[in-house]
């Protein structure tokens, strides 16, 4: 079944069957630029949840018995089929989220790092062995799959955070849900229509379902799945780690951000500021890497300088729909993401905060347009330590790198954070002491490559392991250890 008509009602995936899904509420699928209706959601439950664990409940044990040298070429079959559909998967990214063609593509390729980092799971499964603990023993660790896998996924990337969980869960033997956002859902419905088109793939292994709160809840509750992988909100993480541990399912639930780039008096501000400008507002900062903070050190005139700096390159991005190669900043997802932002820029003045730049002007004709914002606040306020999640750069002027690191530090979130400076006595400072779990070096959105982990800290990840890595390998496999005499 093509996911590609105009308008349609997009069809779950269980068992192998795309099986149209009746007698529940819907959501339409809003293109972000035009809010022309593209798709419309159905907002599965209980019943489906129940029926796509039932379906990876029984291909489990078959996938699980298939060598993992097969897995992994049943992965790289999924890796070639995504390159040879990539543009017009970049094409769905960008007109169902919003984001720029450009973004889109990273956004692809980054996806298809995950699953090339997962096709060496013949390597990444092996075991360790110590001969001869004792007289005659021997005692050796093996990895086996949890079971069935549920990946609960947001709005902001919704092909490669799929593809950070599809391919590690099911290289390690374990099958798989999808249950994407429901405000763009058609990227994660195109990943899936490629699986269903790969034979070394068998049915029931990977299954989708859409929908919202309702499908969560399912997921969380549904005995017969035994971990759950989600990135969102920090508090929707906290809900979905706590709903998770209650019903003994394993999980690893990646939160919000609020990310802080340091910009020292040493730093190339030509480069510092091309730097910040893709990081604050790109794909309309709705990224968890986004820098939201900018942390001027110095004397006041060089703060003045990078203030002024930053807003006359931010005052030259192009607004606009995302699939226009001129676009810089893309729409924001839905008119209701818009308004929150706007709604916190209007509070954040009210509370003193100064407008270096209002990105508050014709919001579209979806409502969705909100150019970028630049704003001076007090370091307390909710401009500079909230979640906003939209093109908004709050400054704030630090005498020190240690006052930046203290206010770094005091944030509850850690995810990520960057430093722009030549010393290397101040990165060294900065790398050691900065307690975030993702750092970049003059570099503005340090988003590891697939290898390693995506490793958020305090209320930005719940769980102990992360997405992609070697961390995705121990989430999605168990530890059994053998002590044999002979």
């Amino acid at each position: 079944m093509s996911v590609e008509q105009a308008v349609q009602q997009l069809a779950n995936y269980i068992g192998g069957d795309w099986r149209p899904v009746e007698g529940v509420e819907t959501l339409d699928d809003i293109d972000p630029a035009t809010g022309e209706i593209a798709a419309v959601v159905p907002l599965s439950g209980e019943a489906e949840v129940c029926a796509a664990a039932d379906a990876a409940r029984a291909a489990q044990p078959g996938w699980r018995a298939v060598p993992p040298q097969r897995r992994a070429r049943a992965v790289l079959a999924l890796r070639e089929e995504l390159e040879r559909r990539r543009s017009e998967l970049v094409a769905l990214v960008s007109a169902d989220m919003g984001k720029t063609l450009a973004d889109a593509d990273g956004e692809v390729g980054r996806g298809i790092e995950s699953v090339e980092s997962a096709a060496a799971i013949p390597h990444l499964l092996k075991g360790e062995t110590l001969e001869g603990v004792a007289q005659g023993v021997d005692v050796e660790m093996v990895r086996q799959p949890v079971g069935v896998v549920a990946a609960i996924t947001p709005f902001n990337f919704p092909a490669m955070i799929p593809l950070w969980f599809l391919p590690y869960a099911i290289a390690c033997g374990n099958s798989f849900i999808l249950k994407p956002s429901e405000q763009d859902p058609r990227p994660a419905a195109l990943i899936v229509e490629m699986v269903d088109s790969i034979e070394e793939i068998p049915p029931g292994v990977v299954n989708l379902v859409h929908g919202g709160r309702e499908a969560v809840t399912a997921i969380l509750e549904e005995p017969g799945i035994d971990a759950v992988s989600f990135v969102g909100r920090a508090e929707t993480a906290r809900i979905v780690a706590e709903g998770a541990a209650r019903t003994g399912k394993r999980v690893q639930a990646l939160g919000g951000a609020k990310n802080s780039l340091v910009v020292m008096p040493d730093a190339d501000l030509d480069e510092t500021t091309a730097a910040i400008m893709g990081s604050a507002f790109g794909a309309a900062g709705q990224r968890c890497l986004a820098g939201s903070v900018c942390l001027v050190v110095g004397d006041p005139g060089r703060q003045a300088e990078v203030r002024a700096t930053l807003v006359e390159a931010a005052s030259q991005l192009t607004i606009g729909p995302g699939g226009d190669p001129a676009t810089d900043v893309c729409p924001m997802v839905s008119a209701a993401a818009r308004e929150k932002v706007a709604e916190a820029i209007g509070q954040g003045e009210r509370d003193g905060a100064k407008l270096l730049l209002d990105g508050r002007r014709d919001a579209g004709p979806a409502g969705t347009f909100l150019g970028p914002t630049i704003a001076a606040a007090n370091p307390e306020s909710d401009l500079a330590r909230e979640e906003l999640f939209g093109p908004l750069l709050t400054i704030v002027d630090v005498p020190d790198l240690d006052a930046a690191l203290e206010f770094l530090n005091g944030s509850r979130y850690g995810n990520a954070g960057a430093i722009f400076t030549r010393s290397g006595e101040a990165v060294r400072r900065y790398r050691f002491g900065a307690e975030v779990g993702m750092l970049g070096v003059n570099v503005g959105v340090p988003a590891p490559v697939a290898w390693f982990p995506f490793a958020g800290w305090k209320d930005s990840c719940d769980g102990d392991l992360h997405a992609n890595g070697t961390d995705a390998v121990d989430f999605y496999t168990r530890k059994k250890v053998i002590t044999s005499r002979w």
